[in-house]
């Protein structure tokens, strides 16, 4: 059997940690998953078990190089944000990876923001939220201000994809996908490091930063590959989106949270644009791109369960209920959580109200990032992509733009393997890696939202 060439990815989630094997047509040909127990640091919170991925990384790859049936020719990773490995100068580790969630002394976190001209101009230069350890570069303070040892020993503070991309390349480096996800490092208006991170001897722990397509020597054993910098997940995502269509568009990355992203909008954050939540990405060029959040998965879970216990159901029967204007003519959009549901005659009609008092909240939060950028189309990858009524009254919602659902296997894994495209591949990039269903308005005006 002749070997194909191959690339394989690791895409690191919080809970799932996978491993992918494509071919030259971007065809998934090997999967693997695994979970590990969360382990805690010294303060007794929960953290990543960073030996056990550590070592998940090399029996992965021994496990595909001994395979007769790939030629690999490249490696990449496509990982969380906001969490740093702190290692030494062999690239060993020097303290836990701490969780992004982990409670951030406040009074640290103020001191900064005052030291640097105030909070409101700090996050605006910055285009991230408040959002403490989630700033991932307040992480890195904070250990130098309670870690000084810790802190001196370090070499580089690498974010998550790049640590793992440096146990399959050997290299230490920074990416800018990573550097620019709300971590306070960057400064979206001179382009470059924030004049606090130069100011407190941060820089110098930041390794350099190569180019998100950059492409390192690999070796495993006898094998050569070439190794890729790693990519912060959510823009690993957006890369599919980016090659396929050049014109202005809106992807919302559905889930727990509603990410609604515009690559075409660079007009900086506003405060009021911050106070809803608003926070810039940068794309693996380097370009930034505007985002807005909505916590709409969680909230349709929780009310799911609600509307399903009141009218003696099953929660998995609504993935099917289907789109009825004739029902949703009688509904106005408001707050789901603060509705009686015995004013509803069905659990169906309840659902439909759900599903409008949420679209209504993504009209909104999506008209942040798409102020003064119009675009041509919406794409929705993700759960609600899937469901029906969402999409009807998203269309409704968005009547001059067009707005489909895409289907597109292992987004973020796909992305990171896109981006060493010219590393490995000696195919053209092939049309159709995403899939569409247009959705079209049915003219209800009563979802027309001021």
């Amino acid at each position: 059997m002749q070997a194909i060439p191959v690339i394989v990815v690791f895409d690191v989630g919080r809970t799932n940690k996978k491993l992918f094997v494509f071919d030259e047509q971007y065809r998934i040909v090997l999967e693997r998953t695994a979970r590990f127990t969360e382990i805690t640091d010294e303060d007794g919170d929960a953290c990543e078990n960073l030996e056990s991925l550590t070592q998940s990384v090399y029996d992965s790859l021994h496990e595909v190089f001994d395979r007769q049936d790939f030629k690999i020719k490249a490696v990449n990773v496509s990982a969380y944000g906001a969490s740093l490995v702190y290692v030494d100068e062999h690239g060993k580790p020097l303290a836990p990876l701490y969780n992004y969630l982990k409670a951030y002394p406040a009074a640290l976190q103020q001191g900064l923001y005052s030291k640097y001209g105030g909070q409101q101009a700090f996050l605006q230069q910055t285009a991230s939220p408040s959002l403490g350890s989630l700033n991932s570069g307040l992480q890195l303070y904070r250990l130098k201000a309670e870690q000084s040892v810790v802190f001196a020993t370090t070499q580089y503070a690498l974010h998550l994809p790049q640590y793992i991309s440096s146990l399959i390349s050997g290299r230490l480096c920074s990416d800018i996908t990573s550097i620019g996800c709300h971590t306070a490092l960057w400064d979206f208006v001179q382009q470059g490091y924030h004049q606090w991170v130069k100011e407190e001897g941060l820089e110098d722990k930041l390794a350099p930063v190569l180019p998100s397509n950059k492409e390192l020597p690999g070796r495993y054993g006898k094998h050569t590959f070439m190794a890729g910098t790693g990519l912060h997940d959510s823009s690993a995502a957006l890369i599919p989106y980016l090659l396929q269509f050049p014109e202005p568009f809106i992807l919302i990355s559905t889930g727990t949270w509603c990410i609604s992203l515009n690559p075409f909008n660079d007009v900086p954050l506003s405060q009021e644009e911050l106070a809803q939540d608003c926070l810039c990405y940068l794309s693996y060029e380097g370009r930034p791109v505007k985002a807005s959040r909505l916590f709409a998965g969680n909230e349709h879970e929780q009310e799911v369960k609600r509307i399903a216990d009141h009218f003696s159901q099953h929660t998995m029967h609504y993935r099917t209920v289907t789109y009825d204007a004739s029902i949703m003519r009688r509904l106005r959009p408001g707050v789901f959580a603060e509705r009686d549901l015995n004013a509803f005659p069905s659990d169906v009609e309840a659902y439909h109200q759900l599903m409008l008092d949420i679209a209504a909240q993504q009209y909104r939060s999506t008209q942040l990032v798409l102020k003064d950028k119009p675009v041509k189309r919406i794409f929705v990858d993700g759960g609600f992509g899937k469901n029906d009524i969402y999409m009807h009254l998203l269309a409704n919602l968005f009547p001059e733009i067009e707005v489909y659902a895409a289907t597109i296997p292992q987004a973020t894994a796909l992305g990171a393997a896109l981006a060493l495209h010219a590393a490995w591949n000696s195919q053209p990039v092939p049309e159709g890696l995403i899939g569409l269903k247009r959705y079209k308005s049915d003219k209800q005006r009563y979802l027309t939202l001021k």
